[in-house]
């Protein structure tokens, strides 16, 4: 890893180190991490592919969530919250996706108590945007050192807390952080990452949908 966390690559764009020359792994840091999410299957599908992810490199994920949507449905929680022990045998059997009981399990626990969330919520947009930080929170600049210590943070702890009180699993600080990243509550592009104005003004133009049952403030701009 370079010591500023920059590289510039082959195509000529400088770009945060992790993506390292992969084009389909620098497609997704161009154009999927950190750009705000409303749509409810695609939060939670990310906070589910985080899950998997435990223990693992994001790209082996990344490279299998083609395979992990066919397998869960798409992601569409009430069909996943259906699954019962004929789904877990046979996802335990695809070679495509992960094959982690704990992790399966989860998915088909985490997708009840998405519906949960839902109903008290209206939607899991209205509950999760709820959880982005303050300015004051975040460093003044997005440098690898200051990146280096953002594993986890108090907001995310904040987060984990409350979904393991509402009953998800597999859902620690460190991997709702790397959701939190990912969905856009934070922008974790580099000062510098030819990328991170492009989020930002995707972050500065999205209008989080606060509303029903809405109970932490949402930071001013």
């Amino acid at each position: 890893m370079p010591a500023s966390g920059l590289v510039r690559h082959a195509d000529g764009v400088t770009r945060c180190w992790w993506p390292g020359e992969d084009p389909f792994y620098q497609r997704y840091h161009d154009e999927e991490w950190g750009r705000p999410v409303r749509d409810d299957r695609r939060l939670f599908e990310k906070i589910c592919l985080e899950g998997f992810q435990s223990g693992l490199s994001w790209i082996t994920i990344l490279r299998k969530r083609e395979n992990f949507r066919a397998a869960f449905d798409g992601f569409e929680v009430e069909r996943v919250a259906r699954f019962g022990a004929r789904d877990v045998a046979r996802l335990l059997k695809d070679a495509g996706i992960i094959r982690h009981r704990g992790k399966i399990e989860s998915t088909i626990n985490n997708a009840k108590r998405a519906i949960e969330l839902r109903d008290e919520f209206g939607t899991l947009a209205r509950y999760f945007w709820q959880w982005e930080p303050e300015p004051g929170a975040r460093p003044a600049r997005v440098t690898k050192d200051a990146l280096m210590q953002l594993a986890h943070t108090p907001q995310s702890a904040a987060l984990s807390k409350d979904l393991k009180a509402r009953g998800w699993t597999f859902v620690g600080p460190t991997t709702v952080y790397a959701f939190m990243q990912a969905m856009g509550l934070v922008n974790d592009h580099l000062d510098g990452c030819a990328r991170r104005p492009a989020v930002e003004a995707a972050r500065a133009a999205f209008s989080p949908p606060l509303g029903k049952g809405s109970r932490v403030p949402r930071r001013s701009r």
